[in-house]
C-alpha cells in the first residue's frame, strides 16, 4: 500500500479474512491461517517527524527499525528497542508482536516507549490515540491495546515514540560459571545492587552459563567494575569487556531460530536454576532478562515438542519460531480477549 488511507480502505472493503504484514520476519509466530487478503505496510516507510529537542519521533509502520536507529544516532539518540533484526524488521511489526531485546531491562518494552498510535480498524475506520507529547495520556489508550495484538484488532499505521540519549560508550561485566546455582546467585547479586545497568542478561548452553551486566553513560567504567567485583564475590569467574557489542548481539540472536523452535517463557527470577536445567536436559540454549523473569529457550535440532510440553507444565510458555510442520495450537483466548476481539473485529476479518 502506498498510503495509510489506501490500506485502511482496502481493509474496510475486505470480503474474507485478512492479515497485515510488515517485513515478514515473524510470520512463523502467527497462528496458522490462509488469509484471502494480505495487506503490506511496506509502502508506509516515512519518518514523519524527529523532534530531537523533545526526544520524540513519529514513524510510519513500515519504517525498518535499523533505518530509524541510524537517523536517531546522528542526533546522539536512540529508540530503546533492540529486538533481533536479521531481516529488516519494521517498527509496526515489532510493536504489533511486542518484540524486545536486552534494553528492555532498563527502558521497558514497546508499551513503555510508544506514546501514540494511528490505526486502521477492521471496518476501515482510522483511529488515533495519544500523541507525540509524552505527558499526553488522555483518552482511550489504543497504543497499549494494539501493542502485542499481532494485528488481530487492526492495522498499525503510525506510531509516536519516546527516544533516549545514546550512551557515548559502554562496558559489560561478565560472570562465567558451570553451575546453574551460581548463575542464579550472580543475577540476584546484580539485580539487588545499586547500579544503573543498561541490560542484565543471562545465558546457559552446553552446561555453561554467563551473567552479563551492561553499563553506559555516567561512570560507565566504575559501575562495570563494581558489577565485576559482585560477580566474583558470588563465585563466578568475572571479567570486564569494553568492546561488548558482539556479546549482546549473540544474546539477541539466540531469541530467534531460522529452522528450529524458540519458546518464550514468563517466570520469576528464582526460576532461573530450574529453567537452566530444563534447557540442559533438552539440549537447548537459554537467554533472558534475568531481573524481569523473561526467558527464551532455543532448540535448533529435533521437533521440540518435548521441550514445549515440559515448559508448559510449569510456566506460561509461548512458541514463537517453530520447525516446519510443527503445529502449535494457540492457547484458548480468555473472556477479556474474546470481548476485545468482538469489539474491534466482530466479523473476525483479521487473522
Amino acid at each position: 500500500m502506498g498510503s495509510a488511507d489506501e490500506l485502511a480502505a482496502e481493509l474496510g472493503s475486505a470480503t474474507g479474512t485478512a492479515r497485515v504484514v510488515g517485513a515478514g520476519t515473524k510470520l512463523r509466530w502467527a497462528p496458522e491461517a490462509s488469509p484471502a487478503l494480505k495487506l503490506s505496510t511496506a509502502g508506509l516507510d516515512r519518518i514523519v517527524e524527529h523532534n530531537a529537542g523533545d526526544l520524540t519521533a513519529v514513524l510510519e509502520a513500515g519504517v525498518p527499525l535499523a533505518r530509524a536507529q541510524k537517523r536517531f544516532r546522528e542526533a546522539g539518540q536512540m529508540l530503546a528497542l533492540d529486538p533481533p533484526d536479521a531481516g529488516g524488521a519494521t517498527i509496526g511489526g515489532i510493536v504489533a508482536t511486542n518484540d524486545s531485546g536486552p534494553l528492555r531491562a532498563r527502558y521497558g518494552g514497546a508499551r513503555d516507549l510508544v506514546v501514540g498510535m494511528r490505526v486502521a480498524l477492521a471496518d476501515g475506520t482510522v483511529a488515533k490515540s495519544g500523541g507525540k507529547v509524552i505527558k499526553n495520556v488522555a483518552g482511550y489508550d489504543l497504543a497499549k491495546l494494539f501493542t502485542g495484538s499481532f494485528g488481530a484488532l487492526g492495522a498499525i499505521l503510525e506510531v509516536s515514540v519516546r527516544l533516549h540519549p545514546l550512551p557515548p560508550a559502554t562496558a559489560t561485566a561478565v560472570g562465567h560459571t558451570r553451575s546453574a546455582q551460581l548463575l542464579a546467585a550472580g543475577t540476584v547479586a546484580l539485580s539487588h545492587a545499586r547500579l544503573e545497568q543498561m541490560g542484565l542478561d543471562v545465558r546457559w548452553a552446553d552446561a555453561a552459563g554467563m551473567v552479563l551486566a551492561r553499563f553506559g553513560g555516567v561512570a560507565t567504567r566504575p559501575q562495570a567494575e563494581s558489577a565485576r567485583r559482585l560477580l566474583a564475590e558470588a563465585g563466578l569467574e568475572a571479567e570486564l569487556v569494553s568492546d561488548d557489542e558482539s556479546l549482546w548481539q549473540a544474546q539477541r540472536e539466540a531469541q530467534r531460530s531460522p529452522n528450529g523452535l524458540v519458546v518464550r517463557v514468563s517466570a520469576v527470577q528464582t526460576d532461573l536454576t530450574e529453567l537452566a536445567e530444563i534447557a540442559q536436559r533438552n539440549g537447548a540454549t537459554l537467554v533472558g532478562r534475568a531481573g524481569l523473569g523473561l526467558f527464551w529457550l532455543r532448540l535448533d535440532e529435533g521437533n521440540g515438542s518435548g521441550l514445549l510440553e515440559e515448559l508448559r507444565r510449569g510456566y506460561v510458555a509461548v512458541a514463537l519460531d517453530r520447525p516446519a510442520g510443527m503445529s502449535v495450537a494457540a492457547p484458548e483466548a480468555n473472556l477479556l480477549q474474546r470481548r476485545i476481539k468482538e469489539r474491534f473485529d466482530p466479523a473476525g476479518t483479521l487473522v
